[in-house]
């Protein structure tokens, strides 16, 4: 008996993986690009290929296998009709359901035997889904998720049968006792769940980081003396991320709360693991541990207690080039996945490429406590590759045919020109004669674009065009870096104008790969992106499945847009006012036109009678400076003159003036009048006061 298990939780591997149980004979994958795909182990040759319709928003966290015949069909009305032969066959061979837990919280069971999605388990988790178990026997399914919780649920029906909080942060990791009357959960600790009535059996603390495996590496415990009650002496396994220890512990009834009685050392954090249960008390445990840098450490314990020391592998494997090719130097080749076939004496390996994975079955050597496997991977996928494209049938091409050059239409006259002219040579070439070679004729079309230069040095926009074409039908890296790393917007927008729609898809594709590289990288893609939905956003809008091909582009602009509400709110309120104060400066501009004459006209006498005018209008400046301090002095004697008759009144009417003073009055009155006659009054108020 076998158990085999992906690294689950926060820190999961790039691609989740998962064999199939009884015999190995399938591994289910599922790529950084969201497909589900399942390999037969024996052929490595691909079986099913399933895209779910959320692939790019919600990627596959983790994978589970259904346990064989456990579980149970939907029950349909009436009398169930007796399989036949094949069907038997068929459900023996194929094991049915794979539960996938994705990123958004929901889990979907896809079936092996149709090739089609069969259910989706909603409503449960509102979080990432952290890892799934299924129950051995009566075909529920377990989950944990980023939001704290395990639920139950029934597959039947696709509904919650129950939901419980499973830790004070997020839960990463579960398994389920031989039995199936107890539950495994990791969070901050590893908890033992008593499935009947959901309350804590047991406390493991140890791990600083989140655990990331769980598994039971024994089904009877090794002191059979006393009554078995299904789980009080096994021992199970769990890893931690950016762990480099695995640690075993010991169920038992004596206390709660215990440390790890062994642990197992490795040299990276492990993502996958793989072992052999114990299934007696002489019987060792067979591990598998492929850890992320790539290597594999098998491990041979039996388990019998406290052990205080780590114990180091007994066997380590690598696998590497040759480096006789056209490398140099040996490079080394990651392991993604290893498990114990059913022999428990050799392993299955799956190494190379998450897309187009290697799988080769090897056997076991312990007696070397290093291993590396020389594999020359180019060769094996290669063939691979040739197996996998049997099926597509080459189309009969009639001899009558043209051929095109690859290239923009309307930019090909020169070649035009050369072609018709070796067609006349052909014409002219006799029977006997040697048919020229495919080289010979390339070079005498000469079609390389890159030589073509303007005179400051850089292609034109024709020959970046038919480059970026180019280089998008033969995937050629150097021709695409070339073009692409273009920073001038004029060029880009003509390169973009200029290519065909046909390339506008292949394009976006390869700017969306280039966006998830490094920043610089990204920030330049961004300019090629904006041309692009400027320019060709008619022919987008024509296609019907623009979504899914824009939706991985969509999400990674989404994504980063998030950590950035903020600012790209205030950057948008800061492009409106720079707008309008930019739109106000030109309306400014506009309103402020140089206001000088273009053309004065003037008389030929202008200038003697402007001579004159002058003259005269100082004249009539001055004398209107004399007129006004006449009437200031004339105002100032009125005013004098105004009190000295109010005076006199007053005196009159009290009757205390004599006439002495009338006559002296009365002659200063005549004086005063006389002077004014002659315009000799020039006397001050002051000095008036004086006198009197």
């Amino acid at each position: 008996m076998a158990a085999a298990g992906a690294a689950c939780g926060g820190d999961a591997p790039r691609a989740p993986c998962a064999f199939s149980p009884r015999g190995r004979r399938s591994l289910a994958l599922c790529g950084p690009d969201g497909r589900l795909r399942v390999w037969d182990t024996p052929s490595s040759r691909l079986q099913h290929e399933y895209v779910p319709s959320a692939h790019l928003s919600a990627s596959c966290t983790c994978l589970a296998w259904a346990p064989p015949g456990g579980r149970q069909p939907p029950s349909k009305e009436g009398p169930q009709r007796k399989k036949r032969k094949s069907e038997a066959a068929e459900a023996g061979e194929q094991f049915d359901l794979l539960a996938i837990g994705t990123a958004v919280g929901s889990i979907l069971l896809y079936s092996t035997v149709k090739g089609e999605l069969q259910s989706k388990l909603d409503g449960g988790h509102d979080n990432r889904i952290n890892c799934v178990r299924w129950h051995q026997d009566n075909g529920c399914l377990y989950s944990c998720s980023e939001d704290k919780h395990i639920v139950e649920w029934n597959t039947q029906t696709c509904k919650v049968k129950c939901k419980w909080k499973g830790d004070n942060s997020s839960v990463s990791c579960l398994c389920i006792s031989p039995d199936g009357k107890m539950l495994l959960s990791a969070g901050r600790t590893i908890k033992l769940w008593d499935l009947e009535t959901k309350e804590v059996y047991r406390n493991f603390t140890g791990h600083a980081t989140a655990v990331s495996s769980l598994m039971f590496t024994t089904v009877r415990p090794p002191n059979e003396s006393q009554p078995f009650d299904g789980i009080t002496g096994l021992y199970f396994l769990s890893g931690a991320a950016r762990d480099r220890l695995l640690s075993v512990w010991q169920i038992r009834s004596d206390r709660k709360d215990k440390n790890a009685v062994m642990s197992f050392t490795v040299t990276d954090e492990p993502v996958f693991i793989d072992l052999t249960v114990s299934e007696s008390k002489e019987e060792p445990v067979k591990l598998a541990v492929v850890c992320r840098d790539g290597q594999l450490h098998l491990f041979e314990h039996i388990l019998n207690g406290y052990c205080k020391k780590p114990l180091t592998s007994n066997c380590t494997i690598q696998i590497a080039t040759s480096g006789k090719d056209s490398d140099a130097t040996p490079k080394p080749v990651p392991i993604l996945a290893a498990a114990f076939c059913s022999d428990k004496q050799s392993l299955l390996l799956v190494y190379g490429n998450t897309l187009q994975p290697i799988i080769e079955r090897v056997s076991l050597n312990t007696a070397e406590s290093h291993v590396c496997l020389i594999r020359d991977v180019q060769k094996t996928m290669a063939l691979q590759t040739e197996m996998s494209v049997t099926k597509v049938k080459t189309p009969i091409v009639n001899k009558e045919a043209k051929v095109l050059v690859p290239g923009i239409p309307g930019h090909s006259a020169t070649i035009k020109s050369q072609s018709s002219g070796m067609q006349k040579m052909e014409s002219k070439r006799k029977p006997g004669d040697k048919e020229d070679s495919i080289e010979d004729r390339l070079g005498a079309m000469d079609i390389d674009t890159v030589k073509i230069k303007t005179k400051g040095g850089l292609p034109q926009t024709d020959s970046f065009a038919v480059l970026l074409v180019q280089g998008l039908e033969s995937n050629d890296p150097d021709i695409l870096n070339k073009v692409l790393q273009t920073r001038k917007d004029a060029l880009i927008k003509n390169t973009i104008a200029k290519i065909p729609v046909h390339a506008v898809i292949p394009l976006l594709h390869e700017i969306t790969k280039r966006l998830q590289g490094h920043p610089y990288s990204a920030s330049q893609m961004v300019r090629w992106l904006k041309s692009v939905f400027t320019i060709h956003a008619s022919y987008l809008s024509t296609l019907p499945d623009l979504v899914p091909q824009l939706g991985m582009l969509y999400q990674l602009m989404e994504s980063r847009v998030k950590t950035l509400q903020k600012l790209s709110r205030l950057h948008g309120k800061l492009y409106l006012i720079i707008t309008q104060v930019a739109a106000l400066e030109k309306i400014q501009d506009a309103t402020n036109i140089n206001q000088t004459a273009k053309l004065v006209y003037e008389e030929e006498s202008s200038e003697d009678g402007s001579e004159d005018e002058m003259i005269a209008d100082k004249d009539s400046d001055e004398n209107w400076d004399e007129d006004e301090e006449k009437g200031e002095q004339s105002d100032e004697e009125k005013g004098e003159q105004s009190d000295e008759e109010k005076g006199e009144q007053s005196d009159e009417e009290k009757g205390e003036q004599s006439d002495e003073e009338k006559g002296e009055q009365s002659d200063e009155r005549e004086m005063a009048v006389e002077k004014e006659i002659n315009g000799e009054s020039d006397l001050d108020p002051e000095n008036e006061s004086e006198e009197e």
